[in-house]
């Protein structure tokens, strides 16, 4: 941070940094200092050079070995036009190599900047949210619990404000900031109590301060440890394709050297020209490069990453890939009410004044002035509670997108009190906050001190239970009477009765004071209750019954009230009949172990603490649930850690819960979640159909030469067309498969078990039987040319007929179900795209002169056409049998 402002006073940095803490900076300064200085956001690693990019194409050991081959050919006397083609292929594969690698990169650092944090400032006297990245310094930021630093601040204000500072200095403990205090110019970072620093998180109360510097002039910016970003890290489902990958290629490096040595063998034993056993090595390391899969993991990677941005447009955001992975074997979604499974739209719709019940929907003022309600005068209760809604509340008006930024609740109470005339800026300037103690979730209270006519008053709105249990008097239409045990019940009784409405409600209270320090929230005079409404999103009912259908049970936990939860959830069909729901006193009386048995049939639990979200989740995961979590709050990142998956709030999230999240929702809808889930499914069954299509061609391949070489044929195909067969079906078909859209039924399959492999016992067979009726038909080619025509015929036959299938094969790969002849084959817009790319290319192959002399091919005739399209059929149709025969779900 710059050196000094934590010895400077308030008023000295401010005018250092020529900003005005009432209005912030002008918006066109602020764009001025963003030009000069650049965006607020540390330098990341430097990306690999495109030389090096290139060199890595050419590191596999296969290829190393094919282009000694081709240098040998060449030496050898005329294999200079087969190395022409070999290196041209090489180079082909080089550039779609490069632009897999780039495309994955840029759509994971696309993702990385969706997830960025925002930050409050305050420009032109409004307060609004800004990305993170375009704070400079001068900016005035507004802090609340949960909120992430975005940059170094000298702190303005602070309201019991504690911030964990352990990304900078390894402190565990959050420490208590002091905005007023100035300090020695010699103070160790740790101990600089007035500033905040880029990286540290607020963990309770609230302030504001100036920032001081950004980007890489902050103090996290310095750390050179902290600058360079390490890569992302291979899911565990890439781990599985790369391990697959080694194995199948030790099989068929190995399979390979077999042909060799028994071409080897053939030679010598003929005593052929010394060229033959050149010309068998090429055909052999050729089929090695062929047919070992080392692309799968590549071309996993890219759908994962456009899989991933498909989930942007359903309005979730993915941080981790490996989550795309848990998704579709996901058996448990702990969904919170508010917001998820609610409109969260609170209206406040029903008031208590200790006696009278109040439907304020229809709230307006009468012939004289007065306020009245569906034309019935309100009693004096009801004002003072809308001023107290209104002055212990830290939401704000922002009159710019004419939007309230802040809790929903605390919204509906400025709504309200808009209602019967009460400004929060004019009435917060008459009835000044001198302090505060905000609201957390053991005290269930949030209390503001204010200076109302001389007087200091406290202001207290809370969950009723704890404002009632807080209160010795009760305030009835101007008169102060003290609380009796009846008036408590009573109070109690009907803060029930809203509850079983499925009604939100909070209590509100105040109390005079002598001392403006004291913060003892007790002995308060209590004034009544307000009831708002958040009904349930009208499109979450269905997502329910499609998430049951799918093997996915839903949970609601929620910090409401037991009764409001169950009829929101019963609404839902989350919760059944009988209402069985657990709250946080019963959690308490229950050992892990009860806890266990109870969350098998328990779908609702209020009133919980985070430390109860911890305790659900793992008893979950106890019984061998895979578990999906929501959360919104700074205290929810143990229970979104500790989940499978953390679900994190775009809209009312925190940025702690944020980063420690696995995904978004950008409109924090349940709905949302089901999609991400079918999305899920979706991606994890389009790397097996790829998997599945790349392993039967590559094993047909190598069946195709082996069983020529065993029996004694000639080789059925050369070199550079078995490089351009790897070419061709490797790339364009295979990633058009990845762009497959869901399934039927994909939401009606029970989850995928994690442990299960990607090639399980059914897709083995299936990849087997696949490949041998590749071999089939391209083999049975080679041999009807053979005896009915020459070789130089019998290998284009083959040629076509192995390529041709391969791509046709890709159509039945598109699902898992027995397809037949429908249109809908062609539903895949990028698969018939890329299917009549690439017969263009095998007719050109196979009819233009050029072509076959670099390829060694001869033009059919119309009968050998015939005959080869007929044997193309041949692994179309085995790939459906396949489905008939294997069930690899």
């Amino acid at each position: 941070m710059n050196e000094g402002y934590h010895a400077k006073s308030i008023e000295l940095s401010l005018l250092e940094l020529k900003v005005d803490a009432v209005n912030g900076l002008p918006a066109a300064e602020a764009q001025k200092r963003l030009a000069q200085n650049g965006a607020n956001r540390l330098q990341s690693a430097r990306s690999k050079p495109l030389g090096l990019k290139i060199l890595e194409q050419f590191r596999d050991f296969l290829v190393i070995i094919l282009i000694i081959a081709a240098i040998i050919s060449i030496a050898a006397g005329d294999g200079l036009k087969d190395a022409i083609i070999i290196f041209c292929i090489l180079i082909i594969n080089m550039v779609i190599g490069l632009v897999q690698e780039n495309k994955a990169d840029n759509a994971l650092k696309e993702l990385k900047n969706m997830s960025s944090p925002k930050a409050k400032v305050k420009r032109d006297g409004r307060i609004g949210q800004i990305g993170s990245e375009d704070v400079v310094v001068g900016d005035i930021i507004l802090l609340d619990a949960g909120d992430f630093i975005p940059a170094d601040v000298r702190l303005i204000e602070s309201s019991s404000l504690r911030i964990d500072e352990a990304a900078l200095t390894g402190e565990s403990v959050s420490v208590e900031k002091d905005a007023d205090v100035v300090l020695k110019n010699d103070v160790s970072l740790g101990d600089k109590i007035n500033l905040a620093s880029m990286g540290t998180v607020v963990t309770y109360g609230r302030g504001m301060g100036v920032v001081t510097a950004a980007g890489m002039d902050t103090e996290i910016g310095k750390i050179a440890a902290l600058i360079n970003e390490t890569g992302e890290a291979a899911t565990p489902l890439q781990g599985k394709l790369n391990s697959m990958a080694k194995t199948l290629g030790i099989v068929c490096v190995a399979t390979c050297a077999l042909v060799f040595g028994i071409g080897f063998l053939y030679n010598q034993l003929n005593l052929g020209d010394p060229r033959d056993i050149i010309e068998m090595l090429m055909v052999s390391v050729s089929l090695a490069v062929a047919a070992v899969p080392e692309g799968v993991a590549i071309v996993a990677t890219v759908i994962l990453a456009v899989g991933v941005q498909r989930m942007v447009k359903r309005n979730v955001i993915v941080k981790k890939l490996r989550a795309v992975e848990t998704l579709g074997s996901t058996t448990v979604i702990c969904s919170d009410k508010t917001g998820t499974l609610t409109q969260n739209k609170m209206t406040v719709v029903k008031v208590y004044d200790a006696v009278n019940v109040f439907d304020v929907t229809g709230t307006g003022y009468g012939a004289a002035g007065e306020v009245v309600t569906n034309g019935r005068p309100l009693t004096q209760n009801i004002p003072l509670m809308a001023a107290i809604g209104v002055l212990c509340n830290d939401a704000v008006y922002d009159r710019e997108t004419a939007k309230i930024i802040g809790d929903p609740t605390e919204a509906a109470m400025l709504v309200f009190g808009a209602k019967l005339k009460l400004d929060k800026d004019k009435l917060n300037a008459k009835v000044k906050r001198i302090g505060e103690k905000p609201f957390d979730s053991e005290r269930k209270l949030m209390s503001t001190r204010n200076i109302k006519d001389g007087k200091t008053v406290m202001n207290v709105k809370g969950a009723p239970d704890a404002v009632l249990a807080r209160s010795d008097k009760v305030f009835l239409d101007g008169e102060i009477t003290p609380m009796t045990e009846n008036l408590r019940a009573r109070l109690s009784e009907q803060n029930e009765r809203f509850a079983a409405q499925a009604l939100r409600v909070l209590a509100f209270a105040y109390k005079e004071m002598d001392n403006e320090t004291d913060e003892t929230e007790d002995g308060l005079t209590y004034v009544g209750q307000m009831c708002m409404i958040d009904p349930p999103r009208d499109e979450v009912k269905a997502s329910v019954e499609q998430c049951r259908e799918a093997g996915i049970n839903i949970k609601m936990i929620t910090g409401d009230h037991k009764t409001t939860a169950v009829v929101i959830a019963q609404t839902l069909g989350i919760a059944g009949e009988d209402g069985e729901a657990l709250d946080g006193n019963d959690l308490d009386q229950l050992s892990d172990e009860q806890l266990r048995e109870k969350v098998k049939t328990v779908n609702v639990f209020a009133r919980v603490s985070p430390e109860h979200k911890v305790r659900i989740v793992a008893a979950l995961k106890e019984n061998n649930n895979i578990v999906a979590m929501t959360g919104d709050g700074v205290n929810d990142a143990p229970s979104l850690k500790k989940a499978d998956i953390g679900i994190a709030m775009g809209i009312t999230g925190t940025d702690v819960s944020k980063e420690a999240a696995d995904m978004i929702l950008t409109d924090d809808n349940f709905v949302s979640i089901a999609g991400a889930v079918e999305q899920g499914r979706t991606i994890y069954g389009n790397i097996r159909k790829v998997t599945g299509y790349l392993l039967s061609c590559n094993i047909g391949e190598i069946l195709i030469i082996f069983l020529a070489i065993v029996f004694g044929l000639p080789v059925p195909l050369l070199a550079t067309q078995l490089l351009f067969v790897n070419l061709l079906t490797d790339a364009l078909p295979a990633f058009a498969l990845g762009m497959e859209r869901k399934e039927r039924g994909v939401m009606k399959r029970r989850p995928r078990d994690p442990q299960e492999p990607l090639i399980n016992k059914g897709m083995k067979g299936s990849v087997a039987f696949r490949a041998a009726f590749v071999c089939a038909g391209s083999l049975g080619a080679f041999l009807y040319g053979l005896h009915h025509h020459d070789y130089a015929t019998a290998v284009s036959m083959c040629f076509f007929t192995l390529v041709a299938s391969e791509l046709l094969v890709s159509y039945p790969s598109r699902t898992e179900e027995v397809m037949g002849f429908s249109w809908e084959i062609f539903k895949n817009k990028f698969l018939n795209i890329s299917m009549a790319l690439s017969f263009a290319v095998l007719v050109a192959v196979m009819y233009i002169p050029v072509c076959n002399q670099l390829f060694t091919t001869v033009p059919l005739s119309l009968p050998q056409f015939g005959v080869s399209m007929a044997l193309v059929l041949v692994p179309v149709f085995g790939s459906e049998l396949s489905k008939r025969i294997f069930s690899i779900r």
